[in-house]
């Protein structure tokens, strides 16, 4: 049975959180787990998440207050050995180059399309989920 994967989402919103894993669903590709979602709200529960391990990818709201996600993205591959694949959700299609910038694989631009969301997400589990022995 193939495991599940475990995706973590940060945003000081609880409606961007909600709008994330509705819009990325259970299985965002027919190739990849199933996914869990870990939410969290601020930058020491994504820190703490991450050091406690077990997660597959990020979605990291680059709009998050205080703490955006593009620069909570530069730390945690900064400090996190072995970092997940992180996913931006950005403000503009325009901010893609600070994506770049903060080191993510992935960014999605606001308002959040399901399809290509899914399809982002399921681009990082593909590599980093199905890399993996079994």
């Amino acid at each position: 049975m193939q495991r599940t994967a475990t995706v973590l989402v940060y945003s000081d919103d609880v409606n961007t959180r909600q709008q994330t894993r509705l819009a990325a669903g259970r299985r965002p590709a027919a190739d990849v787990p199933a996914v869990e979602y870990v939410e969290c709200a601020t930058l020491p529960a994504v820190l703490s998440a991450l050091r406690d391990g077990g997660i597959d990818a990020c979605v990291l709201d680059g709009e998050a207050v205080p703490a955006g996600g593009m620069g909570v993205c530069r730390q945690i591959k900064d400090e996190i050995f072995d970092c997940p694949p992180v996913l931006l959700l950005i403000g503009r299609p325009t901010d893609a180059w600070l994506a770049t910038w903060s080191r993510a694989e992935a960014a999605v631009a606001h308002p959040l399309d399901p399809a290509e969301l899914a399809a982002a997400l399921a681009s990082l589990l593909r590599g980093k989920v199905l890399a993996e022995p079994a």
